[in-house]
């Protein structure tokens, strides 16, 4: 099943892509209009869903809605960072012992069509295609043998970077977290769909040329290896987003540099997901990010 968070005259609410239209939850009883809600209801908000796909009601044309990020303010929303191996051999950095992860502030996620911002402050603007899973149940102290069972499903984001105010502190916030620089979506494919999410080929393509290209299957710590961690520190909740970390092609380690610039477009794609593209523009004045 493919959950979106979608608005239609005006009004948000959840339903799920089917073919070229969306399912449309609004007035149901038990669809909670949030993805927040939806998630956190568990599996009776999902057959719920479901027994409406099969009714065959309330389909609006996908084209006549507007996709929004599939979690537009998560509470949780962490990256992983060197967690390919071909990222970490491009920039000749010692492997990890343990994951390292940061946190990318909430108000950053924009959604699919929505404009990337050249910084003021910057021009060291870069791409990350990850993948990301999102979180079903609340949890704790989750085992490796288990952790499969709390992901409600799999994402893609755009883990944009301002590369020198990320290395202007060791924590790599600010620099993850400007305004418009955490593009998500375009929904959320159930983990149920996905066989193995750990061997799903990943691309990003800046224009018409392809800058990254790999496999999840290099990820130096899983999905799953991360919940197991990560719960040994901190409850995990419904609707918290976990980025897996970005392949070799970075912008960064091209020569000369292949920083993004106004006036390209920036698409990455993940086999069995979907793609996502923004385009990128120079921020506007005064620019404040609309509620």
């Amino acid at each position: 099943m493919k959950l979106v968070t979608f608005t239609y005259q005006g009004i948000s609410r959840v339903g799920a892509v089917v073919d070229n239209t969306v399912v449309d939850g609004l007035g149901q009883a038990d669809i909670p209009q949030t993805m927040l809600e939806f998630l956190a209801a568990g599996q009776p908000t999902l057959d719920a869903l479901q027994q409406l796909i099969d009714s065959q009601q309330q389909r609006i044309a996908l084209n006549d809605v507007k996709l929004m990020a599939p979690i537009p303010r998560p509470g949780k929303f962490l990256g992983v960072g060197l967690n390919y191996a071909d990222h970490i051999a491009e920039t000749a950095l010692d492997r990890p012992e343990y994951p390292t992860f940061f946190t990318k502030q909430g108000t950053c996620v924009i959604d699919q069509g929505v404009a990337i911002h050249v910084p003021k402050v910057s021009e060291k603007l870069d791409y990350e295609v990850e993948l990301a899973f999102v979180i079903g149940r609340r949890c704790r102290h989750v085992s490796l043998k288990d952790a499969h069972k709390v992901i409600a499903g799999y994402t893609l984001v755009n883990d944009v970077s301002v590369r020198d105010w990320q290395f202007r502190s060791p924590t790599w916030t600010l620099g993850k977290s400007f305004d418009t620089h955490g593009p998500m979506g375009p929904w959320i494919v159930t983990a149920d769909e996905i066989r193995d999410p750990h061997n799903l080929n990943l691309k990003t393509w800046i224009n018409d040329e392809l800058r990254q290209s790999s496999n999840t299957q290099h990820m130096i710590f899983n999905c799953y290896e991360m919940i197991a961690y990560l719960t040994q520190a901190m409850t995990l909740e419904p609707g918290d987003v976990i980025a897996t970390g970005t392949p070799s092609g970075v912008g960064v380690k091209m020569k000369p540099r292949g920083y993004m610039k106004a006036g390209q477009t920036v698409r990455i794609e993940i086999e069995h997901i979907g793609s996502l593209t923004n385009p990128v523009i120079d921020e506007p004045d005064d620019f404040v990010l609309p509620l």
